[in-house]
């Protein structure tokens, strides 16, 4: 099983969180990806832009923050975080 934590952040606050589990035989990077877009789906977020800062800050601890500098749009809270839990 893969699990995939996302947390909305705002003043040293967690305002919202979800896990989303995936079990398929896909390769980590989709399950990623996926995991990524149904948090987005769930918290009704457009897709943040994965920066080098993030590319390389998930490969070594995999977990990673996405900014306002990482969304087009204006986003109401400080920076949501992407943890990965659980691997197969």
């Amino acid at each position: 099983m893969f699990r995939i934590w996302g947390k909305i952040w705002k003043d040293n606050r967690m305002i919202r969180d979800k896990v989303i589990c995936d079990s398929t035989n896909s390769s980590r990077t989709k399950k990623v990806f996926g995991g990524l877009n149904d948090l987005c789906y769930e918290f009704d977020l457009e897709k943040p832009i994965w920066l080098d800062s993030n590319i390389s800050e998930f490969q070594k601890t995999a977990k990673t923050r996405f900014y306002q500098d990482n969304f087009i749009e204006t986003v109401d809270f400080d920076y949501l975080e992407l943890q990965v839990i659980e691997e197969d």
